[in-house]
């Protein structure tokens, strides 16, 4: 079941147990189950600090709990935890038998500390790189908290129920029985909302901290990067981020990260965290920027969604850009219910289905060579012609189960309440109205800058790009800006990079040129 390399890695990690643990799987005659259960045996036979029951009673078939023996187990597998999720029952093998999390302290006794009963289920696709984030942070959670369970389900291997529970999107997050999240969740996201006074009192943290030197607004590419170079210059440099790791924990493959041949977006962020925290930079996570001032002292004041604010010399803006939605009657309306941004998440909910993609460039191209492997047919749906590589729209071209629509304009996605059931468009060149008979409608048209918040605070482009110079600098002396929310060409993470260690450069320039405040 696990080849010899896995194995012999697997083993290595087991070495770490420091208490026994116990996996109990609850099997039937399914193929899946015989999988399962060869599965554990080789798990079983790397260690002697782990044993495996298959007297099991759970209701999923197949499944297995991972606890300690003579203790109610807080974590369940139903189905194999492969692919992505393989990390995933790694992790909990370790956690289980005491091994300690990576993981704010903190944050880890904020987690003890709650109080109550929470069952957790998470619906995922083992294609899905978003999904292991998820399962990792609610396993952590069950490992810190015996009030807390939780339960990940292979969404296609368990069909029946994610129909009965009309799943359309992975990751989605039940707690208790009742809708909790969808979409990547980070094991501080969640506590957050578990805990009602988190926020509150990160905020009164936040508000007493010191003014910066240099302040960098989002965690992504562009930010790191400015926080590395900052920090390096032995200044006060604090980096302030709604989620960090922004755009690029959305992206799956990255082929043309130069020096690294192929890595994945979430394995990208974590080695990009890890190298600011190498660095004394204060890193203020889950924090949402709302507003950009500057006061009577000539310092930069950022005020936040928590109601707290901080002050800083110089602050360098790389909020990134999001998915650009179709802003048509039903989008939102039928978001996680059939309409769908991520192929590689969700694709596999839609197996044998018709499906749209909505995008002509080389994002819609690849998501429809990707879903042609998995849905029983294809349309791709273009506003012009498509303008995908070349080599991307040869292969388009070779599928048999692909349909190309070109010169249209989406008008709706239908539905039926429950979920979708078409799309409409107009063609262009006709003027005629159309509607196309589909269950899924992947959309993937682009994206826009995250900077909604800083209108009437810096010179931003028609297309809400903040406007930089040569340096970064903004129209704002001492505020700069970098990555893929300014107007500098090229969305790419490694220009990211760049442009956000050549702001952080300027910054360190101005501030040396700047007389200190009073």
């Amino acid at each position: 079941m696990l080849d010899a390399a896995i194995k012999t890695q697997l083993k290595a990690y087991l070495e770490r147990l420091r208490e026994p643990i116990e996996l109990v799987a609850t099997l039937d005659a399914s193929d899946k189950s015989g999988e399962m259960r060869a599965m554990l045996d080789e798990i079983d036979a790397l260690s002697d600090k782990v044993s495996v029951r298959y007297d099991g009673n759970d209701a999923r078939r197949p499944s297995f709990s991972v606890g300690r023996p003579g203790e109610a187990a807080r974590i369940r597998f139903a189905g194999l935890p492969l692919g992505h999720e393989f990390t995933s029952l790694v992790l909990a093998l370790l956690q289980v038998g005491g091994h300690p999390p990576k993981a704010d302290p903190a944050a880890i006794e904020q987690a003890r500390a709650l109080t109550g009963t929470f069952r957790f289920e998470t619906y995922i696709s083992l294609s899905c790189h978003n999904c292991p984030d998820v399962v990792q942070a609610l396993n952590l959670l069950a490992v810190l908290n015996p009030g807390i369970t939780h339960t990940m389900i292979d969404g296609a291997l368990f069909k029946d129920e994610v129909e009965r529970e009309k799943i359309m999107a992975v990751p989605t997050v039940l707690l208790n029985g009742q809708p909790f999240g969808q979409g990547r969740t980070s094991f501080e996201e969640v506590l957050a909302r578990l805990d009602a006074g988190l926020v509150e009192r990160e905020a009164r943290k936040i508000a007493d901290k010191a003014p910066f030197d240099v302040l960098i607004v989002g965690g992504g590419p562009a930010g790191a990067a400015a926080a590395i170079y900052a920090a390096r210059k032995g200044i006060r440099t604090g980096l302030v981020a709604d989620r960090f790791g922004g755009q690029v924990l959305d992206t799956m493959a990255i082929e043309n990260f130069i020096s690294v041949k192929s890595t994945e977006g979430p394995r990208l962020v974590a080695g990009l965290e890890q190298h600011v925290r190498d660095y004394d930079v204060d890193i203020m996570n889950l924090q949402r920027a709302e507003s950009l001032a500057v006061g009577a002292d000539g310092l930069t004041e950022i005020g936040l969604a928590s109601g707290a604010s901080l002050r800083s010399r110089s602050v360098i803006i790389s909020t990134g850009a999001r998915w650009r939605k179709m802003d048509v009657p039903g989008e939102e309306a039928y978001a996680g219910r059939g309409v769908a941004y991520c192929p590689h998440c969700d694709g596999p909910l839609f197996k044998g289905k018709r499906v749209a993609v909505v995008g002509g460039g080389n994002s819609g191209v690849e998501a429809a060579i990707d879903l042609a492997g998995i849905v029983g047919h294809v349309t791709l749906l273009a506003r012009n012609d498509v303008r995908a590589d070349a080599v991307l729209q040869k292969r388009l071209a070779s599928l048999p189960n692909v349909e190309v629509i070109t010169h249209t304009r989406i008008r709706e996605v239908v539905g039926n309440g429950d979920k979708v059931t078409g799309l409409a468009y107009a063609d262009q060149t006709s003027g005629e109205m159309r509607t196309l008979a589909v269950e899924g409608v992947f959309v993937q048209i682009g994206l826009l800058p995250n900077t909604d918040w800083l209108k009437g605070s810096v010179d931003l482009s028609a297309h809400g790009e903040i406007e930089v110079d040569a340096r970064g600098q903004t129209s704002l002396p001492g505020v700069f800006a970098a990555g893929d929310c300014t107007t500098v060409p090229f969305k790419q993470i490694v220009i990211a990079m760049g442009e956000g260690a050549k702001a952080s450069l300027a910054a360190f320039e101005h501030l040396i040129r700047s007389p200190l405040p009073a």
